[in-house]
């Protein structure tokens, strides 16, 4: 896997290229929901190298994501297609792969707190957001789709919710504002092969922001 000491702190994208594989053995029936579950939880969570290793270590040496950084990980590894990143800005190249993952989460509240969805994280086709007094962060710029319509409920009580959406994808904006606001200025089509994916819902005395960004690797490729 590594030629790294195993207290060698952990990059984000080396967490990804495990969660990515871990999903991967999931769909192929290797692991089961509650395995699943428990290890991408661990992956996220790890910290150093030597916390990442033993959650692969009984899959498929050849199909193992790298932990490494770097172009493709560690030597004869190729890294993970369809990632966060696939293809030359995570578009349309990308898209298939993206599309059909297991989903990693249904739904998320927060209640005089908050809640983040991000990365590589992949959305059930019908997921379900709400906070009250407290706020949400849904990002799906990295994320991958469990089914190619796929909706999105937010509700927003005396709190907010953002959505993030990456410039390629097809979005439609239903929800509604009492004595608040649900903000589509993030709505619009998206490149073929796009997922689509309807928000709706409604903000009372909050607000739902639906806005586009540009993925962090685009952000990257431009600066240079």
């Amino acid at each position: 896997m590594t030629s790294e000491p195993p207290d060698i702190r952990a990059s984000d994208a080396e967490r990804e290229r495990v969660a990515e594989r871990l999903r991967d053995a999931y769909a192929e029936g290797r692991l089961d929901m509650a395995e699943f579950e428990e290890r991408l939880d661990s992956a996220y969570r790890a910290r150093t190298h030597g916390e990442l290793v033993p959650l692969l270590r009984d899959l498929p040496a050849g199909a193992a994501a790298p932990v490494g950084d770097g172009a493709g990980g560690a030597a004869g590894a190729p890294a993970v297609a369809g990632g966060p990143g696939a293809g030359a800005a995570g578009g349309e190249r990308a898209w298939p792969a993206r599309i059909g993952r297991p989903a990693t989460s249904r739904g998320a509240f927060a209640f005089w707190s908050g809640f983040t969805r991000r990365g590589g994280w992949s959305v059930a086709r019908e997921f379900t957001a709400a906070v009250f007094q407290g706020g949400g962060d849904i990002d799906l710029r990295e994320a991958s789709f469990e089914d190619r319509e796929v909706v999105i409920r937010c509700f927003a009580v005396m709190g907010g919710i953002q959505v993030v959406v990456p410039p390629d994808l097809h979005v439609e904006v239903s929800g509604f504002g009492f004595m608040g606001g649900f903000d589509d200025r993030g709505a619009g089509e998206g490149t073929p092969g796009s997922p689509r994916v309807r928000i709706t819902g409604f903000a009372l005395m909050g607000g739902v922001d639906v806005r586009r960004k540009e993925r962090r690797s685009t952000r990257k490729q431009l600066r240079k």
